[in-house]
């Protein structure tokens, strides 16, 4: 079969069509590379691409030649030494392609193919992280988020406090009030002005000498009052009024919740790093800054660096409030619900200490719930609930809107439930 290939370049002089099929036809390949980068990689560590390098042998590609048979007359310009018809000696070593020993294999020659790198975007790099999953393209929605109070200026009012005064406006008013007070002492004075020069330009027989005095005093006393007028006054001055505003926060949490018992193997883990990886890219798509907080347990919980939280081989029973408990002192203690959106990632096989479970519904409905913004619990198992999720039922009828729970049993059902998980923060496609 033949191919031909459309190497025509669209905008930015990229073939993104030929992009494409180059991805589908490597796709083994990437896969591989990819899932050996998420391992290898942090939560955090999920916004650049990754190189891929594939084998020179499996990149060949088909080319056109000339097939056997025929008549070709071939002409090379500025040959001086051969003419046509001459023999060619056969170059030292056999065929005509040179010395190679294979592909991407050492030789003695110092010759050889080295397998073909290139990168993914970050795009790409998600697409294949979440392949299987269906995972649809996340518009930004806006979230309702729990609301901090600022103090806004709303207006100006005639009581404050010094640091709070407003200068130009005080200013503007004091000149408002002069110019008021003044006016109608003004006319009065240019009245009584204009009466004395009537009065002294008379004929020295018909001037009142007694009119003129009584004039001249009103002018004095008339300016007297101009100049008693104030510069400012306490009632000119205003203050600017705060008023509380509700303000959303754009910062979140995001805990990680992994039990770490010896029921929950290193699957169930690789499970769980996916749906927290999921959760948190999610997180981040609507908040310009998000934090994360790793809390594994066992029959005690310990707040650990993500590292820690997936790969160590820590093991022991299982008492889920020691999490929840720990939890809660790193709320109060960093992250007041004012100031953050908190979001809670629970993973766990559903093992519990029977006694503990009650516990941790209490936790929950009395401290826990009231303080976050929303709480997903997974459990990675393919058994009957235990009595840990019947407990967390009780809690999911009292929170319906902000505390939700799914099971899962492989990494196929990762994305259907947080689809399921979040649908009410999914925009439609």
């Amino acid at each position: 079969m033949t191919y031909f290939i459309d190497r025509r370049p669209n905008a930015k002089h990229k073939s993104a069509v030929n992009r494409q099929r180059f991805l589908e036809r490597y796709r083994h390949h990437i896969k591989r590379s990819v899932e050996e980068a998420v391992n290898r990689r942090s939560i955090t560590d999920m916004q650049r691409g990754e190189s891929v390098s594939i084998p020179a042998k499996d990149i060949s590609e088909p080319v056109f030649q000339h097939g056997p048979g025929g008549r070709r007359t071939v002409v090379s310009p500025g040959n001086k030494e051969f003419v046509e018809g001459d023999k060619i000696r056969r170059p030292p070593g056999g065929g005509g392609g040179g010395g190679g020993t294979g592909e991407g294999s050492a030789s003695n020659q110092g010759q050889g193919n080295d397998e073909f790198a290139f990168s993914l975007s970050r795009e790409e790099f998600l697409e294949f992280v979440f392949e299987g999953l269906e995972l649809p393209h996340l518009e930004r929605k806006s979230l309702k988020s729990l609301e901090e109070i600022k103090m806004v200026r709303a207006g100006l009012s005639r009581d404050g406090v010094p640091s709070r005064m407003s200068v130009t406006r005080s200013m503007r008013e004091a000149y408002a009030r002069r110019i008021a007070m003044r006016a109608p002492i003004k006319r009065a004075l240019k009245e009584a002005q204009e009466a004395l020069a009537e009065e002294i330009n008379k004929d020295p027989i018909l001037k009142n000498p007694a009119r003129i005095a009584a004039l001249e005093a009103e002018i004095e006393r008339l300016e007297k009052r101009i100049e008693a007028v104030p510069f400012i006054d306490t009632f000119d001055l205003r203050y600017h009024q705060l008023a509380p505003e509700p303000q959303p926060s754009s910062q979140a949490v995001m805990f990680c919740v992994m039990d770490v018992s010896g029921s929950m193997t290193q699957n169930h883990k690789d499970i769980a790093k996916r749906f927290f990886l999921l959760l948190y890219l999610f997180l981040e798509k609507h908040y310009e800054k998000v934090e994360l907080v790793f809390v594994r347990h066992h029959t005690a919980a310990r707040e650990v660096g993500e590292e820690e939280f997936f790969y160590s081989r820590e093991t022991g029973g299982t008492i889920v409030s020691s999490a929840l408990t720990l939890l809660d002192g790193i709320i109060d203690k960093r992250y007041p619900p004012a100031q953050w959106n908190l979001y809670v990632a629970q993973a766990s096989d559903g093992d519990n200490w029977d006694d503990d479970s009650s516990i941790c519904r209490d936790l929950l409905i009395k401290e826990l719930m009231p303080k976050l913004q929303y709480y997903a619990y997974v459990e990675i198992t393919p058994h009957e609930h235990q009595s840990l999720w019947h407990e967390y039922e009780n809690v999911a009828k009292r929170f319906a809107e902000r505390f939700a729970m799914r099971q899962l049993v492989e990494a196929g059902d990762i994305y259907p439930v947080f689809r399921e998980l979040f649908k009410r923060r999914l925009s439609t496609p």
